[in-house]
């Protein structure tokens, strides 16, 4: 037997939930996580709602959240509304020194990772590092066999010189001019003083000028009254947003390497938020007992399988979004997807809409043209080989 059981290549969520959950649950595994970066999480903020969590898994993941509200709200130019239900933030900052406190030798920071295989990987100095297999978690990677567009964000935090005055996240402010697809701001009050802003779009492009965005924020700031005093750190992400294509393909198209995170597709279709799926295939690796390179691969791609399957509905409405309506109509179908009932938006933030639910979002008069929705939804579902 190998001396090391499992090698995590990336140092994100995903992989750093994996090492943790195994540290508790089978702590004879010899498991070694690797990061590039001089800390893992890099410099991100991960969030997600209570519901979107069995209670076990709040319960377990407890520890690592920073930051703790009990509802949120969303603002557009013809509603405002603050909605029930607990929302959750972990900085990258809590999560690495979490993680260093329970981890301890099991990561290796700084450590750029050059040739990556089934059960070894490469270092840039040339060591080889073997284990019985190793997990890929180094984030989105394009695929041909993936049809996406992008949720793109660069966000800030910064002190301010009075308080601020908000109780609980804004999740979605809608009400600024619109630019570049679907665009809004992001805000979470980490204290008094204390604000996460990101300026966020759906786009059809991945590019971002992290300084025309930094203006932007800043203007947000000063339009909400609130005068920046210090910028504390300052983030940015592309999130992939899947309109179809063939996880079957996507699959095979590389090594048959085990995935995690972003870089398996485990992310909800629709918002991109990849916490529950990253602590899901955390759960579900707790119960392996053949750690072989094909065995941890075939779990890994069966978990990606599973989602993608069982989430087609979430694909055909950012079809809608993206291709049935104009970059400046996606505001409106926001809009009015955010006046629905409360629990059923709950649902849909976790992935687990009912039929009713699902009849009752495409019910209605939606803000775009008929024939753009039907061809958007089914002509494209006609020509993709899984959708």
């Amino acid at each position: 037997m190998k001396q090391t059981d499992l090698i995590l290549v990336g140092g994100g969520l995903a992989n750093t939930l994996i090492a943790l959950r195994l540290a508790d649950t089978q702590p004879q595994l010899n498991v070694l996580l690797l990061e590039q970066g001089p800390q893992l999480g890099g410099n991100h903020t991960w969030s997600f709602h209570g519901s979107d969590l069995e209670a076990a898994q709040r319960n377990w993941i407890k520890p690592l959240l920073q930051y703790n509200w009990e509802n949120y709200s969303v603002r557009f130019p013809g509603l405002e509304r603050t909605l029930p239900g607990s929302y959750h933030s972990i900085t990258s900052e809590h999560l690495h020194a979490t993680a260093a406190e329970r981890l301890g030798k099991r990561i290796r920071t700084s450590t750029t990772v050059t040739n990556l295989q089934p059960d070894h990987v490469v270092l840039a100095d040339g060591t080889r590092l073997e284990a019985q297999a190793v997990i890929d978690g180094r984030g989105p990677a394009p695929s041909p066999h993936l049809d996406v567009r992008f949720q793109k964000f660069v966000g800030r935090i910064v002190t301010l010189n009075e308080p601020h005055q908000l109780q609980s996240p804004i999740i979605m402010d809608a009400t600024q001019d619109q630019e570049d697809g679907y665009r809004f701001f992001y805000t979470l009050p980490f204290d008094a003083h204390t604000l996460l802003i990101e300026d966020t779009r759906y786009s059809d492009t991945p590019g971002i000028s992290a300084s025309e965005y930094g203006d932007a924020i800043d203007r947000y700031a000063a339009s909400q009254g609130w005068a920046i005093n210090r910028v504390l750190r300052e983030e940015d992400g592309v999130l992939p947003i899947t309109l179809g294509g063939d996880i079957s393909a996507f699959w095979d198209a590389t090594p048959p390497v085990a995935r995690s995170g972003l870089q398996a597709a485990l992310f909800q279709p629709a918002t991109g938020y990849s916490l529950p799926n990253a602590l899901r295939l955390a759960d579900e690796l707790t119960q392996l007992n053949d750690w072989s390179a094909h065995s941890v691969y075939t779990l890994t791609r069966q978990a990606s399988e599973r989602l993608w399957n069982s989430t087609g509905f979430y694909r055909a409405l950012n079809r809608m979004l993206f291709l049935a309506a104009e970059p400046q109509q996606r505001r409106q179908v926001l809009e009015r997807f955010y006046g629905l009932n409360n629990q059923l938006i709950a649902r849909f933030y976790a992935g687990n809409n009912t039929l009713a639910d699902k009849l009752r979002i495409l019910a209605g008069k939606p803000p775009v043209q008929i024939n753009r929705a039907f061809n958007a939804v089914f002509r494209y579902a006609a020509g993709q080989q899984h959708n």
